[in-house]
């Protein structure tokens, strides 16, 4: 059974930073790509930052310069260090797995930027 969890989403002041995990686990085949998408209240889920297989890196123009999106050798755990945050960022971020089985998606985890 494939499982993607999210963590370390939560309350956050504008300039502060978070860093967002995805572990994930029972995926056999064969990984393309890792993603973090973002939904806003009242918005269509975006995706946010994105990496392939073989390590490029995309982002959307909102987060470039502020996030990184990066993953563990293994495919185990998919990362998004989150800097500078600013109040547009306030979303629910899904962690999100491309792969010759199929697309895979985490719950999500909440991300607030409020003073």
């Amino acid at each position: 059974q494939v499982q993607l969890v999210e963590s370390g989403g939560g309350l956050v002041q504008p300039g502060g930073s978070l860093r967002l995990s995805c572990a994930a686990s029972g995926i056999r085949s064969i990984i393309n790509g890792m993603n973090w998408y973002r939904q806003a209240p009242g918005k269509e889920r975006e995706l946010a930052a994105s990496i392939t297989s073989g390590g490029l890196t995309n982002y959307a123009d909102s987060v470039k310069g502020r996030f990184t999106i990066s993953r563990d050798n293994a495919y185990k755990t998919l990362y998004l260090q989150m800097n500078n945050l600013k109040p547009e960022d306030t979303a629910v971020y899904y962690c999100n797995v491309w792969s010759t089985g199929g697309v895979y998606w985490g719950q999500g985890t909440q991300v607030t930027v409020s003073s």
